[in-house]
């Protein structure tokens, strides 16, 4: 005979597995197989991004906090080969890199503020060509393909052949440049230096922007297609023309993206090192002697180790803090608007 389970004895025996009594034939296997499963799929995002996370760890944050390490000795060609046998100055690196008045500090503020004087120019002109670029091709018209793929080639090309392409165009003697500027316009009387000289401070911020601006033109142009198209038309009905859409329309609706790319734009262009040590070499001009390059020259030409790792260190607090300040600033303004 089959032996039939009534309600109430399903409810006895769930009352007592409850309450500590056996337990169903295989339910500790299948919980434990449960929670392997579970602990499978909570860990699996983390083991994806391991690798990541570790070639993050051996390239950024080991060799800086190395380098922060470095600043407090007084790392010299002397101690190349036995890094520990490098005597231990504190601040004492820090104390000359900031006193502007000994050649370190002084050399070290004069390359700190040819920076900032760059950083501003390349930033906003290559913000300004970004944003014109953008809103030109927004309309559709023929060619406008081409002039996209175009206006993109110099975002796209390795950074040492574009910049080297710029040196060879600099030359004094056999350059583009002096051949357009001199031989067909006729804008100067004799042929200038652009590479050594007052004309550097230009030439690395023109290749600069050259290289800069397609970025904020592509980002710009990513930004401007998720402006409803019935704004423009509702705007126009009431009689607002191009300009008044610009300032009413485009560049409120472009705000947040806007914050983003200056933020961007400037830590690349504070940090650029590529451009002026591509277009210079080792040794920069004074007019265009940036600060990568100047902490360059500190540690691996002067061979002073100790110090170019405090100046490391000063510009990545700098940075820190400009960055901090821009994102308290813009978010202050976002929570007011």
């Amino acid at each position: 005979m089959v032996a039939r389970t009534t309600p109430h004895h399903d409810e006895r025996r769930t009352a007592a597995t409850a309450h500590g009594g056996p337990r169903p034939p295989g339910a500790g296997r299948r919980a434990a197989a449960g929670l392997l499963a579970r602990l499978r799929r909570a860990g699996l995002p983390y083991l994806l991004i391991l690798p990541a996370i570790l070639l993050e760890l051996l390239i950024h944050v080991i060799p800086m906090l190395v380098g922060a390490w470095m600043s407090f000795l007084r790392l010299t060609q002397f101690f190349i080969r036995n890094w520990s046998a490098a005597p231990f100055t504190g601040l004492a690196n820090y104390k000359v890199a900031v006193d502007v008045d000994s050649a370190v500090g002084a050399a070290l503020l004069h390359s700190f503020l040819v920076t900032v004087v760059f950083t501003v120019l390349a930033v906003g002109l290559s913000w300004l060509f970004g944003t014109a670029g953008a809103v030109l091709m927004q309309g559709a018209f023929r060619g406008r393909g081409l002039l996209r793929t175009l206006f993109l080639v110099p975002y796209a090309l390795p950074v040492y052949a574009g910049v080297i392409t710029w040196s060879f165009m600099f030359q004094r003697d056999t350059g583009l440049v002096n051949h357009v500027l001199v031989d067909q316009l006729h804008l100067f009387g004799d042929r200038p230096f652009w590479l050594i000289g007052g004309n550097s401070f230009a030439a690395v911020v023109v290749v600069c922007v050259w290289r800069t601006w397609p970025f904020a033109f592509l980002i710009l142009m990513a930004g401007l297609q998720n402006i409803d198209n019935d704004l423009y038309e509702a705007s126009a009905i009431d009689g607002a023309g191009w300009w008044r859409q610009l300032r009413s329309i485009t560049m409120p609706m472009l705000r947040p993206v806007n914050q983003v790319l200056l933020l961007v734009l400037f830590l690349w262009t504070f940090n650029d090192f590529n451009t002026p040590y591509v277009l210079f070499g080792k040794a920069a001009p004074p007019q265009a002697d940036l600060i990568s390059v100047h902490i360059y020259q500190s540690s691996f030409i002067t061979w002073n180790f100790g110090s170019g790792s405090a100046m490391s260190v000063l510009l990545l607090l700098f940075l820190l803090l400009v960055t901090a300040v821009y994102l308290v600033t813009t978010s202050r303004r976002k929570s007011d608007a």
